[in-house]
């Protein structure tokens, strides 16, 4: 993650002189300029309506949001489902889908954005309001308020204040996150719908939410509404991916495409019943276009140095699967915070599920092995019951008959082995001696376990008697004189 809590760098050039395309915060390729003043922070300033990377609404990072939107044409959602070649519902007529110049770059507006420009460098370098000392301390004031990245600026008794945004070139909280980027083709149609409601709300009412929205498309028999998938996220919403699937009057059927899907949901009165049904925001959940990739990287969004931007680039980990996003304030970094914890808990969850399994799956193990090696016994048990039971049945048949010839061939070599067997140096007499050994030392130990001292009687007697006749008649020391 590439922080950015310093003032940007940019170019410094003379008053309206024109700069190259920096890119807007969500119109990709917005014209800024830059204006040369006192003031050390000269830098690109951005205007343009914000878009795909957080607008006044926040619709978080996502991809479908602005990438195949549709204009001109209707959709054929609405009153055209049964019409059209083919499927018919949604109409397989060529939509008039807007360029990437559309898509990444707003209408520019040079003498508008200059001008904003010129009164922001006015507001923090050198402010007119008062003619005095006190228009420094503004300037200060000023500046204090666009690192902060809220407030107004005011700067000229004749001209408006200006307004400082979080999205302004100064502003100190700024960062550069990642995000995956789906892989999802057009044609897969999955669509995201996040609803303020709890997860298991949806879950439990979610044969009325496919009733519901199936209502939405206009309740139309061909069309079916598949739900891909339900993810919890923060603050109790809950994000439901769907997918619709078209039935054709032969019997074929296909996903309509998610472009058209979003498109129709966008509608003004479609818009409106889904949010009567608790949706906060839908998007398209498709893979981006390698011309789409390109644009998206080489224009920094608005406010993000070109320098920040270029490192964000390089520090990607995973180039192929995620994508640079800037964050900007701390609403925006909390929302990632919790995205993160909640995707932390989930896969938590997850590795808890799975080591359930695997005790489960090793408790099974066990099991199994212990019948294996009940039905190894069993079956050895078996096998040898089955040849006594052959043995006495081949002996009954071939009781009164001669020795054949096989049977005598097979007589030698078994006493050939029997022999071989019984020879003092083979097999059988080394059991022997083994055995011997053993029993010799169980023998040892049975004797050295069963040894007592004892006392014979008439010794004891004696003894007895020298202790009783020392204690009666005791010896007297030497008498000195």
């Amino acid at each position: 993650m590439a922080f950015n809590f310093g003032a940007p760098s940019g170019t410094s050039g003379t008053a309206g002189a024109t700069a190259a395309p920096a890119g807007g915060f969500g119109g990709f390729g917005t014209t800024s300029t830059t204006a040369g003043s006192a003031f050390s922070f000269s830098a690109p300033a951005n205007t343009g309506t914000t878009g795909l990377f957080g607008g006044t609404q926040n619709k978080g990072f996502g991809f479908g949001t602005g990438f195949g939107t549709t204009t001109g044409t209707s959709t054929g959602l609405g009153t055209g489902l049964g019409t059209g070649l083919g499927f018919g519902g949604f109409s397989t007529q060529q939509q008039q889908q807007t360029t990437l110049g559309g898509l990444f770059s707003q209408p520019t507006q040079a003498p508008t954005q200059s001008n904003q420009l010129i009164n922001t460098a006015s507001a923090l370098s050198a402010p007119t309001l008062l003619g005095d000392e006190r228009d420094a301390i503004l300037a200060k004031w000023n500046q204090l308020q666009a690192f902060w990245g809220t407030g107004k600026g005011y700067f000229n008794n004749n001209i408006p204040p200006v307004e400082f945004t979080q999205e302004n070139p100064f502003c100190r909280f700024k960062a550069v996150g990642y995000s995956c980027m789906p892989n999802n083709k057009d044609e897969d149609g999955l669509v995201v719908l996040v609803f303020n409601k709890k997860e298991t709300d949806i879950r439990s009412q979610q044969q009325q939410l496919v009733e519901s929205l199936h209502k939405v498309l206009g309740g139309n028999q061909t069309l079916t509404v598949n739900v891909e998938g339900i993810k919890t996220l923060p603050d109790d919403q809950t994000e439901v991916v769907i997918y619709i699937i078209e039935r054709s009057p032969n019997g074929t059927s296909r996903r309509v495409p998610a472009t058209t899907l979003y498109a129709h949901f966008e509608q003004t009165n479609i818009k409106t019943q889904l949010q009567q049904l608790g949706v906060t925001l839908s998007m398209t959940r498709t893979e981006l276009s390698p011309a789409q990739i390109k644009q998206l990287l080489q224009n920094p969004p608005a406010g993000v140095d070109p320098i920040i931007w270029e490192q964000a680039k390089v520090d990607n980990p995973d180039s192929e699967k995620l994508i640079p996003v800037p964050m900007v304030g701390f609403k925006e970094l909390l929302r990632r915070l919790k995205v993160q914890d909640q995707m932390t808990k989930q896969h938590q969850t997850r590795l808890d599920i799975i080591s359930e399994d695997i005790s489960e799956l090793q408790k099974n193990q066990t099991t199994t092995m212990a019948k294996i090696a009940q039905y190894k016994r069993k079956l050895m048990d078996l096998s040898h019951r089955t040849l006594q039971v052959l043995i006495k049945q081949e002996i009954q048949r071939k009781s009164g008959y001669a020795i054949q010839a096989d049977e005598e061939q097979l007589r030698v070599q078994l006493d050939t082995i029997q022999c071989e067997l019984n020879a003092p140096t083979q097999f059988k007499g080394r059991l022997n001696e083994l055995m011997s050994q053993i029993r010799m030392q169980n023998h040892f130990g049975a004797v050295r376990s069963e040894e007592r001292y004892y006392i014979d009687a008439d010794l004891l007697r004696e003894i007895k008697q020298m202790g009783i006749s020392e204690d009666v008649e005791p010896r007297c020391p030497p008498w000195t004189p």
